[in-house]
Formats: C-alpha cells, structure tokens, sequence
C-alpha cells in the first residue's frame, strides 16, 4: 500500500510529464525567426518565454531538494533552450523519482513553477498560431503520457484535430 506522499509526489511526476508532453510539443518544428517573435514591443519574444521556462523548472528542482533559489538565465538559442528545457525536466523527475525528502509540498511545487511553465507553454501555442506556424490541437486527455517521460521523444498524439 501506498502512503498519500507517495501518491502525490507520483502526481507530481505525472504533471512533470504532461509539461514535457505538451511543452515538447509547442516547441517543436518551428520556423527559425519563430525564437524572436513577439506580441508587442514590450513582450517578451519566444525564446525568452522557453528560458523562462527553464528557470522555473531549475526553481523547481531546487524546492524540491528545500532551497528557495532563484535564477534568472539569458536565453540561449532556441535549439539549445529546448534541450535546456527536457534536461531540466529530467533533472527535476530524477529527484522525484528518489526516496529523498521533498523540501516543500508537492501542492506548493505545482502551483508555483509547474503551473507557472504549463501557462507558459500555452503562451508559446498561442504565439505560434500568431506568427503563422500554428500546431495542431489536440484531446489532451487521449494522450499517452507516463510519469518519467520527459525527454524530447514523447509518444505520438492520439487525438490530433
């Protein structure tokens, strides 16, 4: 039997992959001048979104382990800020994946950074439709998502529309 920690930290791994599932998917096979695109002048461009994103999940991990650091990175580019973006992701799931102790709530870890990335994931659809490299929709709840898949390499789409 298994104890409600260990419940939600496998919860908690699951959304880490959701993120990677529909993360991956919004960050894949877009036009080079997509990395530079933005709403307005004062927002931010894509890639600064996905470095971002990768902030939050370094944050991530270190709540996880029970430090509350935050960093802010320079994007790098695009390409590299997608491998940045599964790594870290890895790094995150490879902790929750251990018997070490979370450093706060497994509540806390996914309405701070996990949220916060999965909203940003959305901005980068969103963005992607705006500049004319639009991805396809999806049913969300047919996917084949796995707790612990969270590398670029995730399972075909279902239910694409």
């Amino acid at each position: 039997m298994t104890s409600k920690a260990d419940d939600k930290r496998e919860l908690l791994r699951h959304l880490v992959a959701t993120l990677a599932y529909r993360g991956g998917k919004a960050v894949r096979g877009v036009p080079g001048e997509f990395a530079l695109f933005r709403l307005s002048d004062e927002s931010r461009s894509a890639s600064e979104i996905l470095a971002h994103i990768g902030d939050l999940l370094d944050w991530a991990l270190c709540l996880a382990k029970g430090e509350h650091t935050w960093k802010e990175s320079a994007p790098l580019s695009w390409d590299r800020e997608v491998e940045r973006f599964h790594l870290a992701l890895q790094k995150l799931d490879d902790y929750l994946i251990t018997d070490s102790p979370l450093g706060f709530p497994p509540e806390k870890l996914f309405q701070g950074p996990i949220a916060d990335a999965l909203t940003h994931v959305g901005q980068i659809a969103m963005m992607r439709r705006m500049a004319g490299a639009p991805m396809r929709g999806e049913n969300y709840f047919k996917a084949e998502i796995q707790a612990g898949s969270v590398g670029p390499d995730q399972k075909a789409p279902r239910a694409e529309f």
